[in-house]
């Protein structure tokens, strides 16, 4: 289990002093790697003064210009919510999903994903989370600050670190979420190509259970590649049915 491993994104951050926060609250607790998706303001002295000793973790952010870059090269991604979502979701406390998330640095890099201080993080950034983390916090106020957050997340992974974790089990490394993108891209066309469609009364709800239930599988590198694999021989075997029964 490696604390290097873990990377803290901030999605579409809006002020810079919570940057700093974040960075200040990633030091106390040993966490280095932060990347920031198209923060409003950075670099600022707003948050290099907030960061208050931790200089050197807000010197080595990355800054990127979405999602994808950010998570590239992860396997595990968990991502932190305020409110509640469908029922497809799989969500843990946030002291379990710490265990979680140490536990599979032994496969490879993994994330933890705050979204903006006004809206949180959209439905569609969170289809790259296998997991979803949730902070209790009072029914009439649960709102947390994004810093707070970060730092509240941070305390979780260290205290985990000090205490037994039983390790992920042996497996390849996850798929990362470009890997996974393109399998659904691929599960979407083949739908489209046999005809199978999403039969309930809205008719929009299909891909996106789909998607759900594939990202709770939690798919290695090579259970997605058999998934492709069988989804292009569906494709092979149905041209050549549409050969025979051509004129």
């Amino acid at each position: 289990m490696d604390k290097g491993q873990i990377r803290i994104v901030l999605v579409e951050t809006s002020h810079p002093g919570n940057i700093g926060a974040a960075a200040r609250a990633m030091k106390n607790m040993g966490l280095e790697q932060l990347v920031l998706v198209s923060p409003r303001q950075f670099p600022h002295p707003e948050a290099a003064a907030r960061a208050s000793g931790a200089d050197d973790v807000l010197a080595r952010a990355r800054v990127v210009e979405t999602l994808p870059e950010a998570l590239a090269g992860c396997g595990f991604v968990a991502a932190t919510t305020s409110r509640e979502r469908d029922q497809y979701f799989r969500v843990a406390d946030v002291r379990e999903a710490a265990g979680r998330l140490l536990s599979e640095t032994v496969r490879g890099p993994v994330a933890v994903l705050f979204g903006s201080e006004r809206a949180g993080l959209t439905n569609e950034q969170l289809e790259a989370a296998h997991l979803l983390v949730c902070i209790p916090a009072s029914g009439t106020y649960p709102s947390l600050n994004l810093a707070m957050a970060v730092q509240i997340v941070a305390y979780e992974l260290f205290r985990a670190g000090g205490v037994s974790v039983e390790p992920a089990p042996a497996a390849g490394p996850l798929a990362d979420p470009a890997e996974l993108e393109r399998l659904y891209e691929h599960f979407a066309q083949v739908l489209e190509e046999v005809d199978f469609r999403d039969r309930t009364q809205s008719g929009t709800h299909l891909m996106g259970r789909i998607r759900r239930f594939l990202q709770r599988a939690e798919l290695d590198r090579n259970e997605v590649n058999i998934l492709r694999g069988f989804l292009t021989a569906v494709q092979r075997r149905r041209r050549r049915a549409g050969e025979r029964g051509g004129p």
